[in-house]
């Protein structure tokens, strides 16, 4: 299991892709968080769909994460595509005959990969979290918002309960990728297929019908990264979207075990 992983991560800590999704990651971190700040005031709003997040949110205990929370989403769908990519490329390349010369154990296999991506996620989580808190406390004093709550024993409170529900929803962003890429065999097709249903589909059928958007599984995984909506529970997110997560993971690991292994 432990070569499984360190070979997965030797592909994943390639400059190109490392620094490039990080690169990736980083910049739609800061322009959120930026941008909940700089428009603090703006009536056209300055969070998600044109909502107001004011200064009386700001201000309390978990106002240091909000910019990072609101960003999960988008850092979900860029695990989402890595996963997928890394995934599915193996059939593309045809290198994944040769892995399991070496590794026989095709369900041992599959899940070196998943931790090795697991860990890679995790990585690219906490630096965007790093970066978001540092950009909201530059930012807090031009915004005028007071950072009094911030660091005290509720506000770590706040950061660590955050960073726990992005990286949940990071990492089932990811495995969801990963199913998609077992199942296509294809990493545009995989990837295209992902990101046109979470960010496109999903929104157009939850704008005829609102509703529905309680039981979609793309903004399940968002809603768990923001810790629970005004629509959605927290609760029901998580509890939604980890059913979703694993009835894939099932039906992927038991097709990689029978399938044959050519594209």
């Amino acid at each position: 299991m432990i070569r499984v992983v360190a070979a997965e991560w030797r592909k994943l800590r390639r400059p190109t892709l490392f620094l490039g999704t990080l690169g990736a990651a980083l910049f739609f971190t800061g322009l959120t968080t930026t941008f909940l700040y700089l428009m603090i005031d703006s009536q056209q709003g300055n969070g998600d769909r044109g909502r107001r997040i004011g200064r009386e949110v700001l201000n309390l205990a978990g106002g240091s994460v909000y910019g990072f929370a609101s960003v999960g989403g988008l850092l979900g769908i860029i695990a989402l595509c890595v996963f997928a990519a890394q995934t599915a490329q193996e059939y593309t390349y045809g290198t994944l005959r040769n892995l399991l010369v070496r590794q026989p154990g095709r369900v041992r296999l599959l899940a070196g990969k998943l931790i090795a991506m697991k860990i890679f996620a995790l990585l690219l989580v906490l630096i965007a979290a790093i970066v978001s808190v540092s950009i909201s406390l530059v930012l807090s004093k031009k915004a005028k918002v007071t950072t009094d709550l911030w660091f005290t024993s509720a506000g770590f409170h706040a950061i660590g309960q955050t960073l726990l529900n992005v990286t949940i929803s990071v990492i089932y962003f990811g495995i969801v990728g990963m199913v998609l890429g077992l199942l296509l065999r294809s990493p545009i097709t995989a990837i295209s297929i992902g990101v046109l249903w979470m960010l496109i589909i999903e929104n157009l059928i939850g704008a005829v019908k609102p509703v529905t958007l309680k039981w979609m599984p793309g903004n399940q995984l968002q809603t768990i990264a923001q810790g629970g909506s005004a629509d959605v529970s927290y609760s029901h997110a998580l509890t939604l979207g980890t059913l979703y997560v694993l009835v894939g993971a099932v039906v992927a690991v038991v097709l990689f075990s029978r399938r044959d292994v050519a594209n």
